[in-house]
């Protein structure tokens, strides 16, 4: 009997239909491998409503800043009338009258801000990190008491103590110049940034201020040549924020400064505004965005340390 007699033929069995297929017609849910794909397309399409929602809530929260730009290039009778952001008519003489419409040309207001600022900055940044190291590293009697009344000044508002700062500087003969705004900077009256520091000090291993000491530095020479430079995201932050606070300030500048020739930008975009008669209200859009210049550079060139300065030193 041959080989081919003896072996016996088996049984073909149909082909196997698709598992999605007989899944679905026993009711069972979709296998494994379909299941990412609806993860995907549930989650991109989230991703896009995400961002769709975060760009409709930034353009609400951009609608004036971009209403203002609108209105600096339209005329008077046009501001109000047509409260769109595509100006049917341009007028580029609100920024040209603006500029000589006061008593001085605009740019003596932006010269009088930008000293006042650059006091201001220095006066923080030397202050306020001395004061910082003060907290951070040195050992004296009443250090956790004043650490703590310095930070409950954080808590004062500006009008309890605007009124004895007035009275003090009137007597020394100083209103109407630009020492009320600055000196007060050079005894590191803002506690906002010594704190900030002390945080970002404590940061800054205790070693290298012992091997500092081991090869003869004082505590001079261990602020200036290494706590300074460590901190350069700290001072970077100190000094934009105090930048924009002090550029944008109107309160206290208002008070002590009356003269017009003494005038900043927050004081002299006031004048714009006529409480009993017409108010150019093209004049003023124009010199605001003007006087926004400086402060969107600062941020634009400072982001950076911004955000790196306020994640190291521990605020949230």
């Amino acid at each position: 009997m041959t080989d081919a007699s003896t072996k016996q033929t088996a049984p073909t069995s149909p082909a196997p239909a698709s598992s999605s297929g007989t899944a679905a017609r026993r009711g069972e849910p979709a296998p494994l491998a379909v299941r990412p794909r609806g993860r995907r397309v549930r989650a991109r399409l989230g991703s896009v409503l995400k961002h769709a929602g975060l760009i409709a809530f930034g353009f609400v929260m951009l609608y004036p800043l971009l209403w203002m730009v609108a209105s600096s290039f339209k005329p008077n009778a046009l501001i109000f009338r047509e409260p769109g952001l595509i100006p049917t008519d341009i007028d580029l003489s609100n920024y040209t009258d603006g500029w000589n419409a006061l008593l001085h040309p605009f740019s003596h207001y932006l010269i009088n801000s930008a000293l006042v600022v650059l006091g201001s900055l220095l006066g923080n940044l030397l202050s306020c990190s001395m004061a910082a190291y003060a907290f951070a590293r040195l050992e004296f009697r009443g250090r956790r008491l004043w650490f703590a009344v310095m930070l409950m000044s954080i808590m004062l508002p500006i009008h309890v103590v605007i009124v004895p700062q007035y009275v003090l500087f009137s007597q020394l003969e100083w209103i109407n110049t630009f020492l009320p705004l600055i000196v007060p900077k050079l005894l590191a009256t803002d506690a906002f940034f010594i704190f900030l520091m002390v945080q970002f000090f404590r940061g800054i291993p205790r070693e290298l201020d012992e091997a500092a000491t081991l090869d003869g530095c004082n505590h001079l020479r261990i602020y200036l040549q290494i706590m300074l430079p460590l901190s350069l995201p700290a001072l970077a932050t100190t000094a934009i924020f105090t930048f924009i606070w002090t550029w944008n300030d109107f309160f206290s500048q208002l008070i002590f400064l009356t003269r017009p020739e003494m005038y900043t930008v927050p004081i002299a975009l006031r004048t714009f505004v006529d409480s009993t008669g017409e108010s150019s209200w093209g004049s003023l859009f124009a010199m605001s965005i003007v006087s926004l210049i400086p402060v969107f550079i600062a941020f634009l060139f400072g982001q950076k340390y911004l955000v790196k300065g306020i994640a190291t030193t521990g605020i949230k």
